[in-house]
């Protein structure tokens, strides 16, 4: 069951109203806070990612569909992948730097492409509706199987077939035997 609260934040967000983002951090700042030090331990740069968290959710708030997903959920989910870049960033900060003379990602011709691969949304699209919402959330949303079971509602086990099934019709496309 939905809150009131909750009505009104997503009626201020759908409406692009400042107010929602005044009452998304008074109702949920403190649990996006815990989810995010979850994963980065460092606190100034937890309180960083908070903040971008809400920058997201407003820049996104009118693409938010509560029949997709809960608030919570949807606020979550940009707070969890907002403090997994932040790692990822400054692990690739932190890493090697990529050496251009001994590097040969510029010396890759046009023929060792596999033309055919590079079109593969339009692939994609050939297949049953079923499996294409399965493989976007996947491949293209980033999502986890469990993710994609819960924001899609759809049974995990079904998430695991679909997906099997979709990727061996793209299969089927690319490697016709």
């Amino acid at each position: 069951m939905i809150s009131a609260i909750e009505k009104e934040i997503v009626s201020l967000l759908q409406h692009g109203d400042k107010r929602a983002i005044k009452l998304l951090y008074e109702y949920y700042a403190d649990a996006l806070y815990g989810v995010i030090q979850k994963i980065i331990r460092d606190e100034d740069t937890a309180q960083d990612v908070l903040q971008e968290s809400f920058v997201k959710i407003w820049r996104y708030s009118k693409k938010y569909d509560p029949s997709k997903a809960k608030l919570f959920t949807w606020l979550y989910r940009i707070a969890y992948n907002t403090a997994i870049d932040k790692i990822r960033s400054q692990k690739n900060k932190s890493g090697n730097e990529v050496q251009i003379e001994t590097s040969n990602v510029y010396k890759v011709n046009s023929d060792e492409l596999n033309q055919d691969v590079l079109d593969i949304k339009k692939h994609l699209n050939s297949l049953d509706e079923k499996y294409q919402i399965v493989l976007k959330a996947l491949f293209f949303e980033g999502m986890t199987q469990q993710e994609a079971s819960d924001e899609l509602d759809i049974p995990l086990g079904t998430i695991k077939s679909r997906l099997k099934i979709g990727l061996r019709e793209l299969k089927k496309i690319y490697d016709p035997q």
